[in-house]
């Protein structure tokens, strides 16, 4: 008989685990920052971020809890077989090898143990620390079945103890007050900013990269009824989403009241390393190291077993062992190419993935509108996608902004919203419109 719910125990480390997965060095850095950058307009900036870096994630979880599936290419597969094999392997491409998880070496490094060593050794100090990292990320994946364990009850916990001892003094004595000026789109456009200031945690995409790990974790723990693998999937997607929320808002107040004692930094990185170093002094750089490194470390494996059981699961004749291998070893090749580099390609992938995810998440959440026509899937995220190119095409560096590319950002202008990074938005909600009208006037036989 099909066991029909997860113990609290059981179902506390997988919701752990998942929160784990998600939270990595990424995440740590972009609240602090936004927190800095947003001065007295806090409240509604960490508002925008909170919806797009917490809420589109657990609505993600929820997608692939209600479509009974384990992950984006049953959520795409709505789109027609080729198109979901085309976004599934963009998706886990971009958050695999090629960008979400190179950059966990390089900000781990940079953050935490670049402090400690000479400018002279620094190329290969990375060398080094990326190729142990990458290692020690592949041989916990070894074995999938022991993510739970390795993820959420060894790492985490280990990650957020450090981390509380950190914001405990944060909150119980802060370096300063509210009344920073805002700076930047932060001045006039809080909420917004914040809100696309939340594609960088990559999240709302790892959480349909992420769902195979989940419900494969839960079916190994007996639940094997369909009905009920969907609502615990739903019940750990709620438990991260908590986990985080507390902690982006604490991490952005923590950037805020830094200004007492600090000038702006350039990144949440060494906002982090300055306050960890003002309350315990070496211990805090100390502190900062083990922090990031346990952050980028968890989610390292998360990616890294993701990767392997979604192409194992696309192309079976793939062998698991050889998908990690390479899901490591790639990362570890782009890491020494720099944090910069990882991060000015990232950003258009973000800019023009991030829209298409939110469309299929808010789609399959609102099948039962429209009788999971796949005829709405198809029109909508089809339209969506030319705005999102554009969007994509303005997020890259200000030097390419010339010739045939100025040109479309030109025509991108005429989208509300564009500016932002949300001209994908009102063609969505037409498409949408447009769709159900088709489907009424052309009902399926």
């Amino acid at each position: 008989m099909d066991k029909q719910r997860l113990s609290r125990r059981n179902m506390f480390f997988i919701g752990s685990m998942l929160f784990g997965m998600f939270f990595g060095a990424g995440n740590l850095i972009f609240p602090v920052f936004l927190g800095q950058q947003a001065g007295r307009n806090l409240v509604p900036a960490i508002i925008g971020f909170l919806i797009s870096g917490v809420g589109l994630p657990l609505l993600g979880v929820a997608a692939i809890g209600k479509s009974h599936t384990d992950g984006a290419f049953g959520v795409a597969s709505k789109l027609g077989k080729g198109a979901a094999y085309v976004f599934t392997v963009i998706l886990y491409l971009g958050l695999g090898p090629l960008f979400a998880t190179p950059r966990l070496a390089t900000i781990s490094y940079e953050i935490g143990l670049r402090p400690f060593v000479p400018g002279k050794y620094e190329h290969l100090a990375l060398a080094l620390f990326s190729f142990l990292f990458f290692a020690t990320a592949w041989y916990f994946s070894r074995k999938p079945g022991k993510i739970m364990t390795y993820v959420g009850k060894i790492l985490t916990p280990a990650f957020m103890v450090t981390l509380i001892l950190l914001l405990l003094f944060v909150v119980l004595f802060p370096l300063g007050g509210w009344h920073a000026p805002a700076t930047g789109m932060y001045k006039s456009a809080a909420v917004v900013t914040g809100f696309t200031n939340g594609y960088m945690t990559m999240d709302a995409l790892a959480s349909l990269a992420f769902g195979v790990v989940v419900v494969r974790s839960i079916r190994e723990l007996g639940v094997t009824d369909t009905n009920a693998v969907a609502k615990d999937t739903m019940r750990a997607g709620l438990i991260a989403a908590v986990l985080m929320a507390v902690l982006y808002a604490v991490l952005a107040y923590m950037g805020l009241t830094s200004l007492g004692e600090f000038d702006r930094a350039s990144n949440g990185g060494i906002i982090i390393a300055n306050i960890a170093r003002y309350y315990f002094g070496t211990l805090g750089s100390i502190l900062t190291a083990v922090i990031v490194v346990l952050a980028c470390l968890k989610t390292g494996v998360g990616l890294i077993t993701a990767f392997g059981d979604m192409f194992k699961e696309l192309f079976p004749k793939m062998n698991y062992q050889v998908l990690i291998l390479i899901a490591a070893a790639v990362p570890f090749l782009l890491a020494n190419i720099g944090l910069n580099s990882i991060l000015a390609v990232s950003q258009p992938f973000l800019y023009t993935l991030y829209p298409i995810a939110i469309v299929l998440i808010l789609l399959t959440l609102a099948s039962d509108l429209f009788h999971d026509d796949h005829r709405v899937y198809k029109i909508t995220v089809g339209v969506t996608l030319i705005p999102a190119l554009l969007d994509g095409v303005n997020a890259l560096p200000m030097g390419m902004h010339t010739g045939f590319i100025q040109q479309l950002l030109d025509w991108g202008g005429y989208l509300p919203g564009f500016a932002q990074g949300l001209g994908w938005t009102v063609p969505a909600v037409i498409a949408f419109i447009v769709a159900l009208i088709y489907r009424q006037l052309r009902p399926v036989n």
